[in-house]
């Protein structure tokens, strides 16, 4: 159960009212849109990172899920295998997150962004050997989208987590 209630649509401006609806409004959504500034701006910067720029769809789903993984945030996790899986993550890969190290799925770009994405939560800063590794396989602006969206999924699993965020049917997760 979450730890404060979650903000109620009815009470909420109409701007509010309009991203909450457009996100089903998930439980995520609710609690975040009792500040309906950062919940706007929130939103603004999820969508950027979900549908614009160039770094490969299924590049950044394996990274959010595995920061959902290693945040140990099911929510994030649960939402991101399905939007993966609607970009192409295959379910083996879905599967192999866990412990992707020992899987055979994933080609040496998908290694070199999981392993980037593991030093960014874990670490202070990723190695040398494992930036270069990802500068290699993408553009300046792909590698800086893959940081931002691996930042920006701590921050949401956190949040989760934080808030204790209850978990939603499958079929209505987002996040």
């Amino acid at each position: 159960m979450a730890r404060i209630p979650y903000s109620d649509p009815i009470n909420a401006s109409d701007r509010t009212r309009e991203i909450l609806d457009k996100n089903r409004n998930a439980n995520i959504f609710r609690m975040m849109s009792h500040s309906p500034s950062y919940f706007e701006q929130y939103c603004r910067l999820g969508g950027a990172i979900r549908h614009k720029g160039e770094l490969d769809p299924v590049v950044r789903e394996l990274a959010i899920t595995r920061t959902g993984i290693l945040c140990e945030a099911p929510y994030e996790i649960i939402a991101h295998k399905r939007i993966g899986k609607n970009v192409g993550v295959t379910d083996e890969q879905n599967e192999a997150l866990e412990n992707w190290q020992a899987a055979s799925c994933f080609d040496e770009s998908q290694r070199a962004a999981l392993a980037f994405t593991d030093e960014i939560v874990k670490l202070k800063k990723p190695t040398d050997a494992i930036f270069k590794a990802i500068a290699a396989k993408l553009t300046p602006a792909a590698l800086v989208e893959l940081q931002l969206s691996v930042g920006f999924y701590i921050m949401t699993s956190k949040f989760l987590e934080t808030f204790e965020i209850d978990l939603q049917p499958v079929t209505e997760v987002v996040g």
